[in-house]
């Protein structure tokens, strides 16, 4: 069996890559190098370069390297650069998306695991979001992220693909220092940036209706997320040909505020006497979003295992490989 990873040179592709290989599956990255690190991808798994929109390309590699199934990371996913630039989203997220799945239903692959977004929910008012609750995504990424979930569970019904699509909630840390997240859109390289820059780490908005007034978040680690790419790859497997499908949250199932997270963070980091600056609620950012991770255990046996302190240390870590600086800031 041979899994083709899209996307499989950034942050949470090369941990994907990471896990499958490390359980012995044969693994094929294809990455565009738009963002993507290739020297995150292990020496001994072959890399081919190109966009999951180039249908020659996905022909030749599927053909090539004999794939037998496909785990789809490859995707724009900033939501505020969606909101400027929606056609690019549409047309790389769900026109790459599409075309991949022509490809992969021509070369009769039998297999699918889709990365989808707890964006998919929106502003969702219940304690613990399930599978179940209803999808009003507020963003362009939101909603490619959506209507990719529906293409790709109604190719799989068409075309006999066993499918699985996987909803992550907000991803953290690092499996070592060179896999780390180098781009500064998340809140924990967010953070780690103020503090590099010796500034004040921000919060938005301290007047909510939680337990501290900050906003409330599921935060993953990056290697659960991982591991449960892999369960997700092993359900399809199972399946294959089927046209059986799936569709997860990926959460820890446990709320963390902003202002926890930070002072983790500043204690890790060392900068304990550093006071947050309160900044105005942003726009659109719902109270609390945590998920129930209730499916994900009974359909695959995940669950995740790793807090978010070990989230934060470990991704300290790798932001101090690359950026040397910050252990004197």
């Amino acid at each position: 069996m041979t899994w083709l990873i899209t996307g499989g040179a950034g942050f949470i592709g090369s941990h994907v890559v990471r896990a499958m290989s490390r359980a012995g599956e044969r693994v094929v990255v294809l990455d565009d190098g738009s963002s993507g690190v290739p020297a995150r991808v292990p020496a001994d798994v072959p890399v081919v370069t190109g966009s999951v929109l180039d249908r020659a390309v996905l022909d030749r590699a599927i053909a090539e390297q004999g794939v037998t199934g496909v785990v789809h990371l490859a995707a724009r996913k900033q939501v505020g650069e969606s909101v400027e630039q929606p056609l690019r989203y549409y047309r790389e997220n769900l026109g790459g998306l599409g075309t991949l799945l022509e490809a992969v239903a021509d070369a009769g692959v039998g297999r699918f695991v889709f990365s989808s977004s707890a964006a998919v929910y929106g502003l969702p008012d219940v304690p613990l979001v399930t599978e179940s609750t209803p999808c009003l995504p507020l963003s362009p990424y939101g909603e490619t992220k959506l209507a990719g979930e529906w293409l790709v569970r109604a190719a799989g019904r068409a075309h006999g693909i066993s499918t699985a699509c996987l909803r992550y909630f907000n991803v953290a840390g690092a499996a070592e220092p060179r896999l780390a997240d180098t781009g500064v859109f998340n809140i924990v390289p967010m953070v780690f940036d103020k503090l590099t820059r010796g500034e004040a780490p921000q919060i938005f908005g301290d007047d909510y209706p939680t337990p501290d007034g900050t906003c409330v978040r599921d935060y993953i680690h990056v290697e659960d997320l991982a591991d449960a790419h892999l369960a997700a790859a092993r359900w399809v497997g199972e399946r294959d040909g089927g046209g059986a499908d799936l569709t997860v949250n990926i959460g820890r199932g446990e709320g963390v505020s902003v202002r926890e997270l930070i002072d983790i963070v500043l204690e890790v980091t060392g900068r304990k006497d550093v006071e947050p600056v309160i900044m105005p609620r942003r726009a659109g950012d719902p109270a609390s979003v945590v998920a129930s991770s209730e499916l994900i255990r009974r359909e695959l046996g995940w669950a995740a295992g790793r807090g978010v302190r070990e989230m934060v240390e470990s991704a300290w870590q790798g932001w101090c490989l690359h950026h040397p600086e910050a252990r004197g800031a």
